[in-house]
C-alpha cells in the first residue's frame, strides 16, 4: 500500500461524522471582537464545540451554502490554540467544508488572516485570538468569525450565533480522527476535506512589499536607523522578523520578544505606556534607537514611540493621513478617513485639510467595513492603538509601524519632529483615556444608567470654567447599508470643543471595564508642551463629578491610564 494515500471514508479505520448530544451553556454571545472567556471556560466539555456549531449552522442562511467551501483559521497562539484548532478542522470536516487553510502551527495574526481569506477568495475564517488580554492557562481565550471581505463579522450573523446557541442540542465532529501535523507545510486529507498547512507569514509580507517603499526603508536602516520593535511574547513576532529583520536588512536583535508563546512570556500583551514598559525604558535617553513600536497579542495594534517620546494613537492616525502620499500604495490620495467615536477629532481636522469625508463610527472595526467596501474611506482608526486601512479588514499592527517607518526613511525627520510638525499645523489635540477595570457588572450598568438619566439636563450646565454645549448617547447610521447602532456611548461636547465620552468596554473576561476618553483641542499657535494629564485636569474632574464614578464603581482611582 502506497503510504501517502489518503485515507477515504472506505478505509476500515475511517473517521466517521459522530453527532454528539450536548446543551446550551449561557453567555455565548459575540461582542465586537466575538467570543472571550477565561481559558477554563473554553476548556468545559462541549463549550467551544457549541460555539462552533452554531456558527456552522446559522452560516448557510446567512451567507450561503458551506459545503465545498474554503474556511481559514488560524489564531495567535496562546493557550488552547492547538486544541481549538484540531476541534475546529474535525468538526468543519463533519459539517461538509470543502478545504481548511490553516497557518502552520494553528498560527496567524489576525490582520494575516484577513490578507488570506481576501487573497484566496475563502468564504470567511475562524479567528482564535482574545487580542491583547493576558494568555496562559489561567488567561483568555476567544473565537470569532470573519467573512468573505476579511472583516469581522456584522451583528446579524453573530446575534444569529447566540440565537442558536441558546437551543443547541448536538453537533458534529469525526470519529476516529487523529490530530493533524500542524507544524509541517502541505496538504492533508481529512474524511474528505483538504487541509492545507500554510506559511502563515507569506501572503502578509508580500502584501506589504506592495504598499511600503521597501528600498526606502532598507536605505534608512544601512544609514545606521536604529529601531526597537517589541512583540511582547506574541504573534507579531514570526511576521516583524520575517519583514523588518528579513526583507529590509534591520540588524538581528531589532526585534525583541518575537517568539510566540502560550502565555506571552509573562507579559500582558497590550501595547501602551501601562504595559510596554521595557519599550519605554528602551526608548529613553541619548543613546536609545531612532524608532521604537510594539505590537500586541494578535498583531492587530501597535504603538509609536520616538526617542523619548510617545505618540498617542489618535495623533497618529491623523499624522498618517496627513502624509499618506508619501507612501507608494496610497500615492493617489485617501478616499476619506474613519475614526471610531472615542477617538479624538485629530483626524477629521486632517480630513478638512484634504478636503475628503471623515466618519465618526461606534467602537468596534466591523464598523470600518462597510465603508472600505463601498470605497468611502482609506484609513481608519481606533485610539485603542488599532490603526488600518483598506488593504485588509482589520486594524493592523505591523502595517501601522511600516507606515511609519517608510515616513521617517522618505522625510529624514524624526518621530517627535514629525509629530510637532504635525501640530505647528494642525493644533494639538490632547487626549488620554482611564480604565476603571474589574468593576461588579452590577455597578458598572447603575453607573451609565445614572449617567444616561441626566442626559436630558446636563446641557448648559457649568463646571467651574467649563459648560457642557451638548449631552447625548452616540447613535450610529451606516451610509452604506442603513443600519442603525444606538447606545454606543455618553459625549460630554463642551463649549470650545473638548469632550469627555463614557463607554463600557467589551473585551475583557471579568466584570465590567469603564473607559472615560479625555480630549481637549489647542490651536496651532497654543502651547502643545503641558503634560498631558496637566492639561486634562479640569475636564478629568468634571468626569468623576457628573458620573460620580468613584462613588458608584467602588474604586478610587483608574487602573489604567494611557
Amino acid at each position: 500500500m502506497n503510504p501517502n494515500a489518503s485515507m477515504t471514508s472506505t478505509a476500515p479505520n475511517a473517521p466517521t461524522v459522530q453527532i454528539v448530544s450536548t446543551r446550551p451553556f449561557d453567555g455565548q454571545r459575540p461582542g465586537t471582537s466575538g467570543l472571550r472567556k477565561k481559558v477554563t471556560v473554553f476548556q468545559q466539555p462541549h463549550y467551544l464545540e457549541n460555539f462552533v456549531q452554531a456558527l456552522f449552522d446559522i452560516l448557510p442562511a446567512q451567507v450561503g451554502a458551506l459545503a465545498g467551501q474554503t474556511l481559514v483559521v488560524g489564531g495567535d497562539g496562546r493557550f488552547h490554540n492547538r486544541v481549538a484548532v484540531q476541534a475546529i478542522l474535525k468538526m468543519a470536516a463533519a459539517n461538509g467544508v470543502g478545504r481548511v487553510m490553516v497557518g502552520r502551527g494553528g498560527l496567524l495574526s489576525t490582520p494575516a488572516a484577513s490578507a488570506v481569506i481576501r487573497r484566496h477568495g475563502a468564504y470567511g475564517g475562524i479567528i482564535l485570538s482574545a487580542s491583547h488580554n493576558p494568555g496562559g492557562p489561567d488567561g483568555d481565550f476567544g473565537i470569532k468569525y470573519n467573512i468573505a471581505n476579511g472583516g469581522p463579522a456584522p451583528e446579524k450573523i453573530t446575534e444569529a450565533i447566540y440565537a442558536r446557541t441558546r437551543d443547541i442540542a448536538e453537533y458534529r465532529t469525526l470519529a476516529g480522527a487523529a490530530d493533524l501535523d500542524l507544524d509541517r507545510l502541505g496538504t492533508t486529507a481529512l474524511a474528505g476535506m483538504t487541509v492545507e498547512v500554510i506559511d502563515p507569514v507569506a501572503d502578509y509580507a508580500e502584501l506589504m512589499e506592495k504598499l511600503f517603499d521597501f528600498d526606502a526603508m532598507r536605505a534608512w536602516f544601512a544609514r545606521g536607523g536604529r529601531m526597537r520593535m517589541d512583540s511582547m511574547g506574541a504573534i507579531s513576532g514570526p511576521y516583524a522578523r520575517a519583514v523588518l529583520e528579513g526583507l529590509l536588512g534591520a540588524p538581528n536583535g531589532t526585534v525583541v520578544n518575537g517568539e510566540p508563546l502560550e502565555d506571552f512570556g509573562g507579559h500582558h500583551p497590550d501595547p501602551n505606556p501601562a504595559h510596554a514598559t521595557e519599550l519605554i525604558a528602551a526608548m529613553s535617553g541619548a543613546g536609545a534607537p531612532d524608532f521604537g513600536a510594539a505590537s500586541d497579542g494578535d498583531a492587530d495594534r501597535n504603538m509609536i514611540l520616538g526617542r523619548d517620546f510617545v505618540v498617542t494613537p489618535s495623533d497618529s492616525l491623523a499624522l498618517l493621513a496627513a502624509h499618506a502620499t508619501k507612501v507608494p500604495g496610497y500615492r493617489e490620495g485617501l478616499a476619506g478617513i474613519a475614526r471610531s467615536m472615542p477617538t479624538s477629532q485629530a483626524a477629521d481636522v486632517v480630513a478638512q485639510a484634504l478636503g475628503i469625508p471623515a466618519w465618526e463610527t461606534p467602537t468596534g472595526w466591523k464598523f470600518f467595513g462597510n465603508l472600505l467596501d463601498a470605497g468611502r474611506a482609506t484609513l481608519c482608526g481606533e485610539e485603542s492603538y488599532g490603526t488600518g486601512s483598506n488593504h485588509v479588514r482589520e486594524k493592523d499592527g505591523l502595517w501601522a509601524i511600516l507606515f511609519w517607518l517608510n515616513l521617517l526613511a522618505a522625510t529624514g525627520e524624526s518621530v517627535e519632529s514629525l509629530v510637532r510638525a504635525h501640530w505647528k499645523r494642525f493644533g494639538r489635540h490632547y487626549y488620554s483615556r482611564h480604565d476603571w477595570e474589574g468593576i461588579p457588572t452590577e455597578r458598572a450598568d447603575a453607573l451609565m444608567a445614572a449617567l444616561r438619566e441626566q442626559l436630558p439636563t446636563l446641557a448648559g450646565r457649568r463646571f467651574g470654567a467649563l459648560e457642557i454645549a451638548q449631552a447625548d448617547d452616540f447613535s450610529y447610521t451606516d451610509p452604506v447599508d442603513g443600519s442603525v447602532s444606538s447606545r454606543q456611548g455618553v459625549r460630554l461636547i463642551l463649549a470650545g470643543g473638548s469632550r469627555v465620552v463614557f463607554r463600557l468596554s467589551g473585551t475583557g473576561t471579568e466584570g465590567a471595564t469603564l473607559r472615560v476618553y479625555l480630549e481637549r483641542f489647542e490651536p496651532a499657535d497654543g502651547d502643545h508642551d503641558r503634560p498631558t494629564q496637566d492639561a486634562l485636569a479640569d475636564l478629568i474632574a468634571l468626569a468623576d463629578t457628573v458620573a460620580r464614578i468613584r462613588e458608584l464603581s467602588g474604586q478610587t482611582a483608574p487602573t489604567v491610564i494611557t
